[in-house]
């Protein structure tokens, strides 16, 4: 399914599931205001990003905070992930944005950002810190 296609289809279940009453909107996942909380990504200096691979499903909505203690200026990519999922909104400060894609996030200081998104299709994803290829430097995203 494509990204457009996947957009279209979220769109129609937001318009139509009010007319089709709770149990059609449960079903739909992203209405029922409960996005899956993951556990968070930290940022830190010689640390690895995550404790273990994230196991995730096709279709549902979930939030992902990304911490930086600020004992180095960081940053975290990740093109396959980010074209494999839809951006909902990322959060830093207070201030929602609502990115039509997003290729990496830099923290210069210390501070969170939380990633609400929608995993599109199946496939291993990751995030990771640019210019690093030690698998403790990169956060693996397996979606079923």
């Amino acid at each position: 399914m494509s990204l457009r296609n996947a957009i279209y289809a979220l769109t129609l279940a937001l318009l139509v599931s009010p007319l089709l009453g709770e149990d059609a909107a449960a079903q739909a996942g992203l209405l029922t205001g409960g996005a899956e909380k993951l556990d968070p990504i930290t940022l830190s200096s010689g640390q690895p990003l995550a404790k273990a691979p994230y196991q995730l499903e096709a279709g549902q909505y979930y939030k992902l905070d990304i911490v930086a203690d600020g004992s180095a200026e960081l940053a975290i990519s990740g093109a396959d992930f980010f074209r494999n999922v839809w951006v909902d909104e990322v959060v830093i400060n207070d201030i929602e944005v609502r990115p039509l894609g997003v290729d990496s996030l830099e923290f210069d200081d210390e501070g969170t950002a939380t990633i609400s998104f929608v995993t599109i299709r199946p496939g291993t994803f990751t995030l990771r810190i640019p210019d690093t290829t030690g698998e403790s430097q990169q956060a693996v995203f397996n979606v079923k």
